[in-house]
């Protein structure tokens, strides 16, 4: 599918449109709100996306939903989709886009697209697809992987949520929070008494650990849909910086979400629809390295999707309300500079990507390999990113960013920000890969070697949010 040539008019350094100037008046207008669920789940025989290795859907354990919010307010729209995929192309973001705007009016610009990441939804983009797919039709003339036009059913499936939500819309109370998670997320980079300065993931109980390499964000950043006529709880967002990666197999599974929202249904009813949306997590994920039990499978996502329903539940009745809904958007598009691997660098990697999916190759040799062959694929010098600020109110926003953002990014722009609830979301509109700190550049490990930007890339993006909220906020 071709990106529409409007998103593609990107200036060469940074290009900020305000898409959303709401007159005075409109403030004063009834928000409305409507959300709806449409299921995106493969078909069985699908290539599941995660690791570097070939994984085939064997079944659905809970299905794959795309998740929607539309909020109107005056003459503003605006829309939030949250896919339980890996990530989110380029590509896919912007016909999903353009197919909403095209059935709903909502312009697309603004429509925040974003991943969940789970590690058991489809594999349908990228080097490692394009690798296995190419291979398949070597060596039997088809892929029988992929029988389907995946990319074109999400895409519409995305559509159809938005369209679904705009039909649903209502008058609604906003009610806004921030509540803490402790003992479930964990900085999985270490500083190491021998060896590579920082190693992420060495493993549980490792005498050679002397302790992590960065914070965590333990923020569950909430946003509570109520119907204005009754009351009722309609939908929640919630916003947690940790890696979804807990379920492995190969059955099709939202992670630990499905059991956040499970739990949050038996206290706030069947209809509720629970939106999670991954904060800040490149560098976080759920392993605690201070004991040895295990921590994989369905087991290990019910205690933590569980764990987190219980601290939602226990910060609803002290949720603050959104007095004043004001509704915004700004946006903008910048260019990062990108890695630019050599002749030589690319002819190592091609030849390896033949054994990408190989125990034989070192892990990290197969990662740098995916990545250059990625960098190849793009064949620019820089990659325009798209960041975008959603206002609610005076006390709350939402950042979307690209790609799987170091914690140390998201603190930041939350330290920044002018709106006490500030929920950074990542895996936005683009999953190019890591974005680390220029800190983290220098120390290195698996999250920089799986990165297509160069250093000081990350901190843009964290300049480009501030500046955005603080505009927003201004009006």
């Amino acid at each position: 599918m071709k990106t529409p040539l409007f998103l593609l008019a990107v200036p060469a350094v940074l290009c900020i449109a305000q898409l959303t100037m709401i007159p005075p008046s409109a403030h004063a207008a009834q928000l409305e709100a409507g959300v709806a669920v449409v299921d995106v789940t493969p078909p069985l025989g699908y290539r599941i996306s995660g690791y570097f290795h070939q994984r085939l859907g064997s079944g659905t354990h809970d299905p794959l939903l795309a998740k929607a919010i539309v909020f109107r307010q005056g003459d503003q729209r605006a829309a939030l989709v949250l896919c339980d995929v890996i990530g989110i192309s380029p590509d896919l973001s912007a016909e999903a886009r353009r197919m909403i705007q095209q059935k709903t009016g909502i312009p697309a610009s603004c429509v925040l697209v974003a991943a969940t990441h789970t590690h058991t939804g489809p594999l349908y983009c990228g080097a490692l697809r394009r690798h296995l797919h190419d291979r398949a039709v070597a060596e039997t003339g088809t892929d029988a992987a992929e029988k389907v036009d995946y990319p074109e059913r999400l895409a519409r499936g995305i559509a159809q949520a938005v369209e679904d939500a705009a039909a649903a819309a209502r008058p609604v109370k906003l009610q806004t929070g921030v509540a803490q998670q402790q003992g479930l997320s964990f900085n999985r980079r270490f500083h190491l008494k021998t060896g590579p300065p920082v190693r992420f993931n060495p493993g549980k109980l490792n005498p050679n650990i002397i302790r992590p390499a960065g914070p965590i964000d333990p923020d569950v950043g909430l946003l509570l849909l109520r119907d204005a006529a009754d009351n009722r709880a309609l939908a929640s967002l919630s916003v947690f910086a940790l890696h979804l990666d807990t379920v492995g197999g190969t059955e099709y599974s939202a992670d630990y979400p499905f059991y956040l929202q499970e739990s949050l249904r038996e206290a706030l009813g069947e209809r509720f629809v629970s939106i999670f949306a991954n904060g800040t997590c490149g560098d976080i994920n759920h392993v605690d390295v201070s004991h040895n039990r295990p921590q994989k499978g369905h087991e290990e996502a019910r205690r933590i999707g569980e764990t987190l329903a219980a601290t939602v539940k226990t910060k609803l009745p002290e949720l603050t309300d959104v007095a004043r809904p004001m509704l915004g958007v700004r946006t903008a598009v910048i260019d990062v500079p990108l890695k630019q691997p050599g002749a030589d660098e690319l002819a190592w990697a091609r030849e390896t990507m033949k054994q990408v999916d190989s125990r034989q190759v070192a892990f990290l040799d197969r990662v740098k390999a995916y990545n250059i062959t990625s960098l190849a694929a793009m064949g620019k010098d820089t990659l325009p990113m798209t960041v975008q600020v959603f206002r609610l109110g005076p006390e709350v926003a939402i950042v979307a960013l690209p790609g799987e953002v170091f914690v140390d990014l998201g603190l930041a722009i939350k330290r920044a920000s002018p709106f006490p609830v500030t929920m950074v979301v990542e895996l936005a509109h683009d999953a190019p890969g890591y974005i680390p700190t220029k800190k983290a550049f220098a120390e290195g490990s698996y999250e920089t070697i799986n990165s297509r930007i160069r250093p000081g890339g990350g901190e843009m993006l964290v300049e480009t949010a501030v500046r955005l909220l603080k505009g927003l906020a201004a009006e």
